[in-house]
């Protein structure tokens, strides 16, 4: 009688033992599958606002230096053509 009591807890111990293997593998195919969603939906080929926002900010800037150094150019190019017109 004893052995078959002890049967049966045994036996309820693999069940719930299965039952939280079964458990945590099902939060992790859950993980897994967002993860692939979200490398789906946002792919090598999206951007987050944050670094839109950085890039764009960055382009701001790269053309305000550019136009100034537009500016020094035609500067350095009057004070030379000033120079060799004196000559």
């Amino acid at each position: 009688m004893q052995k078959e009591n002890q049967l049966f807890e045994d036996f309820a111990r693999l069940l719930s033992s299965l039952a939280g293997t079964m458990a945590g593998a099902g939060r992790e195919a859950e993980a897994r599958m967002r993860e692939r969603l979200r490398e789906f939906v946002g792919g090598a080929d999206g951007v987050t606002r944050e670094e839109h926002e950085a890039l764009r900010a960055l382009a701001a800037e790269t053309r305000a230096e550019l136009e100034q150094l537009k500016q020094e150019v035609a500067q350095l190019r009057a004070g030379a053509r000033s120079r060799k017109a004196a000559d």
